[in-house]
């Protein structure tokens, strides 16, 4: 099946371009709704970070080490490098016994603009705390070193990466279709975009083990925190306080979107094809209104979705339309 057209760009009377994608609302035993393609394979990015700290408090790591909901929020997060965000992943590792170059993701600079001119200005470089997946790898972390594994906890054949497959496959009901190694050195499982919806279900109607009390410590955190798990500006941080803390949403590379929503036990997942953030903040947005969870009103819509396009004399000159179909 084709990927469904979602997203237009208009400039004037004519529609200069558009978006198209695929998407998928699950409710943990069906699909509710989808558009495009249902078994199309998509790489999660950081949209199934969730996934990826489920070993985490499943192990007894995250209670081992005193993790609170902040550091709950920051494993899931890809945050902006701000100094909120660098502070509390340095202190985390600090309490742990381990230092910034125990991390395996990396360095770049921050997307925090306050923390990007402060290094700028400075005689100071970017490290790896600065990295927006910091606090995940401060995850891995605390589980390695809970698990007494080794320290390449990147590696695909490393404990920790065996067991985030395990439960990728097991929260979906599908066994990964690849695997590629994500911007933060560590492997991403390739998957359908229903069974990242699907996997989106379990997390908002958590089963009463030990796995869905770590999905419900892990949404709770992300809502109750929205500014660790992105930053400000950011459409997740912002949706998110929009929402109230009733809903969990989170982003991936290319164009990514996830949704978590407990009070109606639904779980969506959106890949625009091309890779465009601002087509998957768009098309999730709708998303959210059509499910009566995000008020259309709310300027966050406005923002993402309805305001007008303006030129650089603030002229409107077009904006971004929902395509036909899309999500009716």
């Amino acid at each position: 099946m084709a990927a469904a057209e979602m997203i237009e760009l208009w400039r004037g009377d004519l529609r200069e371009g558009v978006h198209r994608g695929h998407a998928v609302i699950h409710d943990g035993r069906d699909i509710v709704a989808a558009w495009g393609d249902p078994q199309a394979i998509i790489f999660p990015r950081s949209s199934c970070k969730m996934v990826q700290a489920l070993p985490l408090l499943e192990s007894g790591a995250a209670a081992a080490a005193g993790l609170g909901p902040q550091e709950l929020a920051l494993s899931c997060a890809s945050h902006n490098g701000a100094a909120l965000h660098v502070g509390k992943v340095c202190a985390w590792l600090d309490g742990l016994g381990l230092a910034e170059s125990d991390l395996r993701c990396g360095c770049h600079m921050p997307w925090d603009r306050d923390e990007a001119r402060r290094l700028t200005c400075s005689d100071h470089t970017p490290n790896q705390l600065h990295n927006n997946c910091s606090g995940k790898h401060a995850g891995f972390l605390t589980w390695t070193r809970h698990a007494k594994a080794g320290p390449d906890y990147v590696e695909p054949d490393h404990p920790l990466q065996q067991a985030i497959r395990q439960a990728t496959a097991e929260v979906s009901a599908e066994e990964p279709a690849g695997m590629g190694i994500d911007g933060c050195s560590a492997p991403n499982f390739a998957g359908s975009i229903t069974g990242l919806a699907r996997s989106m279900a379990a997390f908002a109607q958590p089963a009463a083990d030990a796995r869905g009390r770590g999905m419900e410590s892990l949404v709770q955190a992300m809502c109750a925190y929205p500014e660790l798990v992105a930053g400000e500006g950011r459409a997740c941080t912002e949706l998110m306080r929009a929402m109230g803390g009733r809903v969990a949403v989170k982003t991936g590379a290319e164009a990514v979107y996830i949704a978590i929503i407990p009070e109606k036990h639904l779980g969506v997942a959106v890949k625009i094809v091309d890779g465009a953030t601002r087509a998957s903040e768009a098309a999730i947005t709708a998303l959210l209104v059509h499910l009566g969870v995000l008020d259309a009103a709310h300027p966050v819509v406005g923002r993402l979705l309805t305001d007008p396009m303006r030129n650089w004399r603030g002229m409107g000159v077009g904006g971004l339309r929902l395509s036909p179909g899309f999500p009716v």
